[in-house]
């Protein structure tokens, strides 16, 4: 007996024997690209989709926690070609117990474009139950996101059952060399440092474990909130090798008793340089304990990134903060020359969990 955790998606009746599935290949990863950045054109004209993220996840290191297929042309006898571009993909990540990211995209000049966009969708739910069976849990939240003016996008996820949840601002403060010089320091009794790495460059396991730890508690009490492990956790650092800057990861202490406690964490990442502008930061994580909150830990820890960014010569930092934010981090961001230039949205709908489907194995 053959154990399948999920069967292929149905294609829609117009489009049954001309497409099929099957899982992404190296020689994918530049078609896929293309149809990302077109939509993504929709509503930004020069973006343009991330290659090496996508083949990361498509076929390097983040694919092993995805499940995923992409929609090409079906042969004669209705087996999936190679050679043919692909025409839609959809992946789905395991990202934690009862959490599934979702990613599509579909061929925007394709005939039926929106029924095959919604058979994906259907597939989601399908795989994300599997998901939920595996994790011991009785559904789990399929999580996708769209661009506030992609209402195209926004469209069609409603049409397969979802539901814009929450909002998103993406902010950006330009980097002033001058100005980020006269920023002041960490309040008495309060400290910032980066981790503490080992000669082989690799940083302590204590001071990993911190900053998860900051994470996990600042983040507790704001929407959409799970419990990451710290297994998960490191599995997502082993999974982007090229973004784990550990020369980019700060810790804020405070004094207490005649010790220095971990009161909050920060971690970052290059941004490539374009040709509108040049290298910039992005603040991936920044969290707080919430017993430190009020002791301008956050403002310590901006600092820090603006420092070290001014220092490696680039041009901005950019952030994402929940418009609703219980903790009014938008405005102490906003108070520090940030700016919001983008805006995205949370979909979220939901896959039960299902029994494992048992298939006799094809025969040969």
């Amino acid at each position: 007996m053959l154990l399948i955790d999920h069967m292929p998606p149905t294609m829609p009746a117009p489009l049954k024997g001309r497409l099929t599935t099957r899982v992404p290949l190296e020689r994918d990863v530049d078609a896929v690209t293309a149809l990302a950045t077109a939509a993504i054109r929709r509503h930004t004209p020069d973006g343009q989709a991330d290659r090496d993220g996508l083949r990361s996840r498509m076929v390097g290191l983040k694919s092993w926690a995805r499940r995923q297929i992409v929609v090409v042309p079906a042969a004669a006898d209705g087996s999936p070609t190679v050679d043919d571009d692909p025409v839609g993909w959809i992946a789905l990540e395991d990202r934690a117990a009862g959490r599934t990211n979702v990613q599509v995209v579909v061929d925007e000049s394709l005939d039926h474009r929106d029924e095959l966009a919604l058979a994906l969708l259907e597939w989601a739910v399908e795989v994300g139950g599997s998901f939920a069976r595996a994790r011991g849990v009785d559904s789990t939240q399929l999580n996708t996101d769209a661009n506030e003016l992609d209402t195209e996008r926004g469209r069609l996820l409603s049409a397969g059952g979802y539901e814009m949840v929450r909002t998103w601002l993406h902010m950006r403060r330009p980097v002033d060399p001058d100005e980020v010089a006269q920023l002041r320091g960490p309040r008495p009794g309060t400290r910032v440092r980066p981790v503490h790495r080992h000669p082989s460059g690799l940083p302590v396991s204590q001071d990993v474990r911190s900053v998860h730890r900051m994470l996990e508690e600042s983040f507790a009490d704001h929407f959409n909130s799970y419990r990451e492990s710290f297994a998960e956790f490191v599995q997502r650092l082993i999974e982007n090798p090229d973004e784990a800057g550990w020369d980019q990861w700060w810790i804020a202490e405070m004094e207490r008793d005649g010790r220095w406690l971990p009161a909050g964490g920060l971690v970052a990442v290059p941004v490539p340089a374009t040709p509108e502008r040049g290298e910039g930061t992005y603040l991936e994580y920044l969290g707080v304990h919430r017993s430190a909150r009020g002791k301008g830990i956050a403002k310590s820890l901006l600092h820090a990134a603006l420092q070290d960014a001014a220092a490696r010569g680039r041009t901005f930092v950019d952030l994402e903060v929940d418009d609703d934010s219980p903790t009014g981090a938008d405005e102490l961001y906003e108070a520090m020359g940030w700016r919001t230039f983008e805006r995205t949205q949370s979909w979220h709908a939901t896959a039960p969990a299902h029994p494992s489907r048992l298939l006799e194995p094809p025969e040969h």
